[in-house]
């Protein structure tokens, strides 16, 4: 299995105010980008964590926008490994500039000359990373689009035949492309962080802790995760 460190920044995307109330997906499996699922987590999250729900109380109801692209969002969850907020969106701005604006593919990738990898800021670890995701999508031993039908392990483990996506990369992309809503990243710093804060603890908590403490908020541990990353941001 690919080993990956903690990160203090998922990757960055676009919120708004949830003001319709809506009827609930009937997708296979719940997505927090529809606002009806997402005020059921919330509720759900306010009635088991009292801690929780006050922090809920204090940002208010929110919704996110799932990434469009698979393998774009892809590419940036790997650029952003082990780089803050700025310094990843940096980079993955400038890579996308040297494809001039258009969508980052697969294919794109594969014929991007070295040096344009290197003046965009991407390390030569990821580089090679992102040359096998490219590879894999190419030549069909990844299907990204057949993602959206498996369970969340399934899709972690598929992810993890590719060089450099362990499973801080596979949650990201579970969560922020394709919404799933009981992703609980237990080895992001961010949310180790925040929760040190929300719940009074003398230090960080390990991963064993953090899922005790949110062994209530299933089915909905993604819309906990939001939270705890708005509180660190805002902090």
């Amino acid at each position: 299995m690919t080993h990956e460190a903690i990160f203090l920044f998922p990757p960055l995307h676009p919120v708004r105010i949830l003001e319709s109330k809506d009827t609930v997906s009937t997708m296979p499996f719940p997505n927090i980008d529809d606002p009806a699922t997402f005020r059921l987590g919330v509720d759900h999250l306010c009635k088991v964590d009292r801690k929780l729900g006050r922090l809920i109380k204090k940002h208010g109801l929110f919704e996110f926008t799932c990434e469009a692209d698979p393998f774009e969002s892809l590419v940036e969850a790997v650029i952003s490994q082990q780089l803050n907020g700025s310094a990843a969106e940096s980079i993955f701005t400038k890579l996308k500039a040297s494809l001039d604006g258009e969508l980052i593919t697969a294919q794109s990738l594969i014929e991007l000359p070295l040096s344009k990898f290197r003046r965009a800021g991407v390390s030569p670890q990821k580089i090679r990373y992102l040359r096998d995701l490219s590879a894999k999508v190419v030549n069909g031993h990844l299907r990204l689009g057949d993602l959206e039908d498996l369970s969340d392990d399934e899709v972690v483990r598929t992810l993890d035949e590719v060089k450099g996506i362990g499973p801080w990369t596979a949650h990201m992309f579970l969560l922020f492309t394709l919404g799933r809503s009981d992703v609980l990243p237990v080895d992001d710093l961010g949310i180790q962080v925040s929760m040190r804060k929300v719940y009074a603890l003398r230090k960080r908590p390990s991963q064993e802790r953090i899922r005790e403490l949110a062994k209530n908020w299933h089915p909905y541990c993604s819309i906990a995760s939001l939270y705890l990353w708005r509180t660190k941001d805002m902090n």
